[in-house]
């Protein structure tokens, strides 16, 4: 079964990171994708522009509207994302669960509505 591993973290804090750290949660991240990877588990996965760079849209009466920025205010915004093929939800929560953004924020697995 397939899921999207959605991860959620503050980006004020993520973007507070020095050089140095950033540099170290980058080499995380690379080492997550290649174990995964041997796995077979990842079927793709990108990191996503701050939500400043986000556009809104939404269709209300037929008519467009379109808002800079994202449409909630919270706390943690989605950062990026995984789509992984696994076996059950267990294994899923598992590979989430090593996911660098598991340790300062939030990943939701969410299970793909197959057809």
């Amino acid at each position: 079964m397939r899921y999207l591993l959605m991860i959620c973290t503050d980006e004020s804090t993520t973007g507070a990171l020095g050089p140095e750290e950033g540099k170290a949660m980058l080499a995380e991240y690379e080492a997550f994708g290649e174990e995964m990877g041997r796995r077979g588990v990842l079927q793709g996965g990108e990191r996503l522009r701050p939500t400043a760079d986000a556009t809104t849209v939404r269709v209300r009466q037929d008519e467009l509207l379109v808002a800079d920025g994202p449409f909630a205010e919270t706390k943690e915004q989605v950062g990026g994302y995984y789509l992984a093929d696994c076996k059950d939800l267990d294994e899923a929560i598992e590979v989430a669960s090593r996911i660098p953004g598991a340790r300062y924020g939030t990943i939701e697995v969410r299970p793909i509505w197959e057809r």
